[in-house]
């Protein structure tokens, strides 16, 4: 695949249908949101960048410490405002909590969709829907 954006799109939804799995990243065993940006990693770019240390699914929010975005921002380059299939989309969940959800965006237009691992559903592809753009932080590139 000569197009790397769409390399990352193509893996990301390989991984449709993995159950979800706290801290694990294998395709097809299980993964949660981190655990399938880091399978995708690992299939186009190699090795992960920095070892994952143990995490709870409430991800620091008692100190507010903004932990994965720092980490993410370490490891790939920011992306621009505009949607563009191949990002990595950081959610915060609730207005003051810590930014906490990763999904790869997989269509920008007409109807956005993207790829993420989602407690009690698994590895799945659902609409960008507004209530999901609006809790959009940061973007970055993969590759």
């Amino acid at each position: 695949m000569d197009d790397p954006r769409a390399a990352v799109v193509a893996e990301a939804r390989r991984w449709v249908g993995t159950p979800y799995r706290h801290q694990a990243s294998v395709r097809g065993a299980g993964a949660d949101c981190l655990g399938l940006v880091r399978g995708v990693w690992r299939a186009l770019r190699g090795a992960e960048p920095v070892a994952v240390p143990p995490y709870g699914p409430d991800w620091a929010e008692a100190g507010r410490d903004e932990a994965l975005w720092r980490a993410l921002a370490g490891v790939m380059a920011p992306s621009g405002p505009a949607l563009v299939p191949g990002q990595v989309l950081l959610f915060r969940m609730r207005a003051g909590s810590v930014a906490k959800h990763l999904g790869i965006l997989a269509e920008a237009s007409p109807a956005p969709r993207f790829v993420h691992a989602y407690s009690g559903h698994g590895v799945v592809e659902s609409p960008l829907s507004p209530p999901w753009a609006r809790r959009i932080v940061a973007r970055f590139d993969l590759i």
